[in-house]
């Protein structure tokens, strides 16, 4: 039996957001004091950056920065810190996060809660020294109408662009009002518009890469995932990411009637669904990271062979512990090269 194994009834006898905050805060420490070799035994390079290894820790276990540097302990390749939004934000009332370990399941309706764009960047200006990548996932407040949504996205750019390696643009959080109808065309195309024109105002005269990704639901129908890349493709946008928690509770029948999106084992097959149509309507050079229910290296391997370029995880750290991470890495390198996509 692994450490975890004997250290999670302990964890699980705690409030959920009570856990992750002692979880979040050994993580910092272990980051500040322990040597991090990043596993790089399959790097590779996507959206004109070069990955240390194809895993990395999802945007929520990391929603302000602060341990960033643990990322490396865990072995991740990359981090996706936030989500974060031009102004600090408390979030939804407590409790907000619930655990259904029948299901191997979360579902949380937190809303972003977060220190604003500009703290965080403050942060990772001054303590970062992790040596593999870092994203900023960044949204909209939720006191923003959704006719301005494009002036909180703009402004998280302007906080975040000169501490990020990649920025991804969060429109699929089911926890904040309407945000999800930024899927459509007619929105999402001025989005992107308005978020490539920025990008090349802050980075005239540089170099430096800012790719921009997109993060997308699981619960869009095909035809919508479909106009999605599309937009993606015409924009042109870097990367996408799917997928976000879903409504749906199939899978976890305790959580039904309960506000929030569902993470973990039930996500797993609607997540790869995404990324696999996503696959088929974007191409095979078009970055895809893919996200959901990975609680084993088996899980990840699923998404390589889906069409994923890289993972995330973050539920499956709960349930399968911190050494999920190195397997799946390990896994992911071991794996033949994918060769064809579905």
């Amino acid at each position: 039996m692994t450490p975890y194994r004997l250290l999670r009834p302990l964890l699980f006898g705690l409030p959920p957001k009570r856990a992750h905050g002692l979880a979040l805060s050994a993580l910092r420490v272990a980051g500040r004091v322990l040597p991090a070799r990043v596993p790089s035994d399959d790097p590779v390079s996507l959206m004109g950056l070069r990955f240390p290894n194809r895993v990395g820790l999802a945007a929520g276990f990391d929603k302000n920065g602060i341990a960033v540097n643990g990322a490396g302990v865990l072995g991740a390749g990359f981090i996706e810190v936030g989500t974060v939004t031009p102004l600090p934000q408390a979030g939804h009332e407590r409790p907000r996060v619930f655990r259904f370990p029948e299901a191997r399941a979360l579902v949380n309706r937190s809303g972003f809660p977060n220190e604003g764009a500009d703290a965080c960047a403050r942060r990772l200006r001054r303590h970062r020294r992790y040596d593999g990548l870092v994203g900023l996932s960044i949204g909209k407040n939720a006191a923003t109408p959704l006719e301005r949504a494009t002036d909180d996205y703009v402004a998280c750019l302007r906080a975040v662009h000169e501490v990020a390696d990649f920025v991804v643009i969060n429109i699929s959080s089911p926890n904040t009002a309407q945000l999800r109808e930024l899927h459509g065309r007619e929105r999402l195309e001025p989005l992107l518009t308005a978020m490539l024109a920025e990008r090349a105002r802050l980075l005239a005269g540089s170099t430096r890469a800012l790719p921009l990704a997109l993060k997308l639901s699981p619960d869009l129908d095909g035809a919508t995932v479909d106009d999605v890349a599309r937009v993606l493709l015409q924009a042109p946008m870097d990367g996408v990411v799917a997928t976000n928690t879903t409504v749906s509770r199939e899978g976890a029948p305790r959580a039904q009637g309960l506000a929030g999106g569902l993470s973990g084992a039930p996500l797993h097959e609607s997540a790869i669904c995404v990324v696999r149509r996503l696959r088929r309507s974007l191409g095979p050079a078009f970055p895809v990271i893919g996200c959901g229910g990975i609680l084993s290296p088996d899980d990840a391997l699923a998404f390589r062979t889906a069409g994923a370029d890289l993972v995330q995880v973050y539920t499956g750290l709960i349930y399968a512990g911190p050494r999920l991470i190195r397997d799946c890495v390990s896994r992911l390198a071991a794996s033949p090269p994918i060769s064809s996509r579905e």
